[in-house]
């Protein structure tokens, strides 16, 4: 058990007791495995304090560091019990008005405990609170004065939701808002609004956006930062309309993520610093290298394969056709007409008419020895010299 003291210089201060009261009020209503459980409140010597349960770790402001939660999976864990909190301590009609990460602790077992409930208060009952719902528990809650008029704002100006820091009356909708801050600052490692003066900073929340969650860690789901957009929407009825509703959006983006269904990288990468300008156009130079390098691969793989195909066409081509490659030479070199000529089946064998003696006569030469035979020598003169004479080999070559 731990016990936490109001200051002695803030006894005096009836605001900072008022706040130190329904701090304890407040929490002790609430009994959830991520609120700091509050065991009793009592003073000692005239020094308040509140008995609560012992917690060991650090604030999730300190777990971040100004740097990205490690990995995307440990992100959406604390996220979906930060929500569950937040949707527990709605449910009993309480709204919390101080979300950020100095207010929420971050255990050795990484669990995370909604803290400091100073700046609570019951949520107006037209607005998502069941009837009767937290009125007896919380006295202080609903107590009137500065921390609960209208038109003071409230809260921690970075992670102000719009109407907070129009000084509007607020319900559970605003504490989503400022968890959408404390998300985005998880997801990378800096405040969604940020400025010199109260004023930037207020002039951010209420008119723009902080710059894209996916475009300084890739490795992120877009799911995710689509559940981001609608927690810092401006427009309270485009907004969350309950933790409950966001809590399931978040299980289901992990759900997703660990299934591999989602179209995001990989879950489990590191995380990585948030790059400057420069840094952001030395990653675009090397993405278009890399694009310029995957084109040529892929050209030179389409020329291959164009190259390999006509090879292989070719080849076949020539296989179909034998005399695609003949080498033609002179048969004879005689003076004379030779004409008609035959070539045997088997290919070995031409047979051909030729007038190399005056008259014409039947020759024959085995291919390839140089050597021709006059099979006729003038014989059937008239056959020969008819115009009607072909010439041709009996099938098994044996005649002419």
């Amino acid at each position: 058990m731990a016990l936490k003291f109001l200051p002695e210089a803030s006894v005096r201060d009836p605001q900072a007791l008022e706040r130190f009261r329904r701090e304890a009020y407040a929490a002790s209503a609430l009994n959830h495995p991520n609120i700091c459980t509050i065991y009793d409140i009592d003073e000692d010597a005239g020094q308040p304090f509140i008995a609560m349960e012992l917690l060991e770790g650090q604030t999730l402001k300190q777990y971040i560091g100004g740097k990205p939660l490690k990995t995307e999976t440990l992100l959406l864990e604390l996220a979906i019990q930060i929500a569950d909190a937040l949707d527990a301590a709605h449910r009993k009609g309480i709204i919390h008005r101080d979300i950020k990460p100095a207010n929420i602790f971050v255990t050795d077992r990484t669990q995370a405990k909604v803290l400091d409930f100073g700046l609570a208060k019951l949520m107006p009952q037209r607005h998502g609170v069941p009837d009767g719902v937290g009125a007896s528990i919380l006295p202080t809650a609903t107590a009137e004065g500065v921390l609960t008029n209208p038109g003071v704002a409230m809260g921690t100006i970075a992670y102000m939701s719009p109407e907070q820091v129009r000084g509007e009356e607020l319900d559970a909708r605003s504490d989503l808002f400022s968890f959408g801050a404390v998300l985005y600052e998880m997801a990378v490692g800096r405040e969604a609004f940020a400025g010199g003066t109260t004023g930037v900073v207020f002039d951010a929340i209420l008119n723009r956006g902080p710059s894209s969650m996916i475009g300084v860690r890739s490795d992120l789901p877009p799911k995710l930062e689509e559940v981001l957009n609608k927690t810092l929407e401006k427009d309270l009825e485009l907004r969350y309309q309950s933790a409950a509703d966001l809590k399931a959006d978040l299980k289901r983006v992990k759900r997703d993520r660990d299934s591999g269904r989602a179209a995001g990288p990989q879950s489990g990468a590191a995380s990585v610093p948030v790059p400057d300008a420069a840094e952001i156009s030395r990653k675009a130079s090397s993405r278009t290298r890399q694009i310029w390098v995957v084109a040529l691969a892929c050209a030179a793989v389409i020329l291959a394969t164009t190259v390999y195909s006509l090879m292989h066409w070719l080849a076949r081509r020539t296989a179909e056709n034998p005399l695609a490659n003949a080498h033609v030479t002179r048969f004879t070199n005689w003076e004379g007409s030779e004409r008609d000529a035959a070539i045997s089946s088997d290919g070995k064998f031409v047979a051909f008419l030729a007038d190399r003696d005056g008259r014409f006569d039947i020759w024959v030469s085995q291919v390839g020895t140089g050597r021709f035979v006059n099979v006729t020598k003038g014989k059937e003169q008239e056959l020969i010299a008819g115009p009607v004479l072909r010439m041709g080999f009996s099938p098994d070559g044996s005649e002419i």
